[in-house]
């Protein structure tokens, strides 16, 4: 094949298209692969670099994303390897605490809200689950260079160690970072809110145990600070800079170790890394062309004030990879893409704002005005006592049921269940999919209309909370409630039955026999491919 350059293409022997082409091999681009090839999908990776950046960059994740990880599999593995932090400071030059965010153990995912790491750590994990998947193939070294679409499939490509090669796939997911090449070569653009800030990240591996503050924002107005565990053998110290230009003479180990003094010693710890970061907020105006869609960083860029850059990343891989599966099995139509941008983008926005209030909070370098903001936030303290808390936003105008009661679009819950044979979370009881979970008496109305053979023939997995000791039907996993998780969160809603989607989301509630057959029903159309895009909240 002749490229439009002149260059003979070398397109390799099995170059048959595959399922998904995933650009770029971050801590994105492993979790769609993974998702997507756990879901029997043929995905290529194609990443750039050599081999893993193995450098930290993200220093969080909270109790969804840990959901995700325990999907894959590698949650136990990564457990001794995180800090779990239960409080987030934010204090003035003068060390006074003006905000104080706590976090739960479990939170609503049935994990820590919030868990600090050291990324080279949760990427080497991430990766052993694509190679063990003999339908991912990871390729190194692979830079694309050109994207092609068609209404059938994507082509690109892609320079590396043997030369120029052309790949086929049905789909292609951009999750190649802020300066995503698969972005600009669908010329999309982007949204700025302005918040652009240059910092300086200084990364330190302990030489024996230290007490340093694990999380806090220093909001002091000569140098606003960041200071950030990385688990239990890393730490992060950044700071802010008048201007990018200034880190060529701050990044100098002398002036680094003045700066951490008040904490740190060379007996303490290793300076193992200086980088420049400018943060900024930024969000692309469509993450879906077509066969080719954007996630992460490709998709949006958010100050990191919130720990939750990658996260929603996550998010991003977890909804789009549950929707593409539906496509490739030719379940749902492709329509049902477009529900992605309209679901997370409103999140993800979010997110970005109340990230760059916080940032403004802590960044202010004028003393009239952070002295201002200490009287103002002091005083809100004084006020109550009550701890400071972000709950993130449900999900909105996408895949979800056209009928439903309280909570359609909410993140679920995760509790602990017992099926009589072990105790666990519910996942690791039930595994992945689509969850329809009712309560006991309900069972009647599902046997009645075929449905409980229904949903359990479509991959539905039917949770009974009831009784183990009582017969039921094969098609459904009986547990136990063992902590009243569900049975506080169904009385929260008013609901008697609720259906989970792959990405934890609920799709509906419902109360009552008549209701829940309906949602049932409605679930069955949407894993059978008799769903409408009109269905899915997509204009036809």
């Amino acid at each position: 094949m002749t490229g439009a350059d002149g260059v003979v293409e070398d397109r390799p022997a099995d170059a048959g298209a595959v399922d998904v082409a995933v650009v770029g091999y971050g801590p994105v681009g492993m979790v769609m692969a993974g998702l997507l090839g756990q879901a029997g999908h043929r995905v290529l990776v194609l990443e750039r670099y050599p081999g893993l950046y193995n450098l930290p960059r993200a220093a969080s994740f909270d109790d969804e994303t840990m959901r995700t990880l325990a999907r894959l599999g590698v949650a136990e593995e990564l457990l001794p390897k995180v800090r779990v932090q239960p409080t987030y400071e934010w204090r003035n030059g003068g060390g006074d605490l003006l905000i104080e965010q706590h976090f739960a153990d479990p939170g609503r995912s049935g994990w820590a809200e919030w868990n600090m790491m050291y990324q080279p750590d949760l990427e080497e994990a991430l990766d052993a689950v694509c190679r063990s998947m003999p339908q991912v193939e990871v390729r190194h070294s692979s830079t694309v260079v050109a994207l092609e679409q068609s209404p059938e499939k994507v082509t690109l490509t892609v320079e590396g160690p043997e030369g120029r090669q052309v790949h086929d796939a049905r789909y292609v997911v951009g999750c190649d970072g802020g300066n995503s090449f698969v972005r600009s070569a669908l010329d999309v653009g982007l949204h700025d809110y302005g918040f652009s800030e240059p910092w300086m990240v200084c990364d330190f591996r302990f030489r024996r145990p230290t007490r340093v503050p694990y999380a806090l924002q220093l909001g002091d107005p000569r140098s606003p600070t960041s200071i950030i565990s990385l688990g239990p053998a890393h730490h992060r110290f950044s700071f802010m800079l008048d201007s990018v230009d200034d880190f060529g003479a701050e990044r100098d180990p002398r002036r680094v170790w003045k700066r951490v003094a008040p904490y740190l010693t060379t007996d303490d710890a290793d300076l193992i890394r200086v980088a420049t970061y400018t943060f900024r907020s930024l969000i692309a105006h469509d993450w879906r062309r077509g066969r080719v869609l954007l996630a992460g960083d490709a998709a949006h860029q958010m100050p990191p004030f919130l720990g939750q850059g990658m996260c929603s990343g996550f998010r991003d891989a977890q909804n789009l990879a549950f929707k593409l599966d539906l496509v490739l099995r030719a379940t749902a139509p492709d329509d049902i893409l477009d529900t992605y941008q309209t679901e997370r983008e409103p999140h993800v926005r979010a997110v970005t704002e109340k990230g760059i209030e916080l940032g403004h909070l802590q960044t202010l370098r004028d003393p009239e005005r952070a002295a201002e903001r200490d009287r103002i936030l002091l005083a809100r303290r004084a006020e109550s006592d009550a701890p400071e808390a972000m709950r993130f936003p449900s999900l909105d105008n996408g895949l979800f049921a056209r009928n439903s009661g309280a909570g359609q679009g909410q993140l679920s819950v995760q509790g602990v269940v017992d099926d009589g044979t072990r105790r666990d979370l519910l996942d690791h009881i039930v595994g992945g999919g689509f969850h329809l979970l009712v309560e006991e008496q309900l069972l009647v109305a599902l046997e009645r209309d075929q449905l409980l053979d229904d949903l359990a023939g479509a991959g539905v997995r039917v949770v009974v909370l009831g009784e183990r000791t009582t017969a039921h039907p094969g098609a459904a996993f009986v547990v136990d409630d063992v902590d009243g998780t569900y049975r506080d969160w169904f009385a929260e809603l008013g609901c008697s039955a609720a259906v989970v989607r792959p990405d934890c989301y609920v799709f509906g509630t419902a109360s009552g026999p008549d209701a829940t057959a309906d949602l049932a029903d409605e679930l069955l159309g949407v894993v059978r491919g008799v769903a409408c895009a009109a269905d899915a909240g997509v204009d036809a």
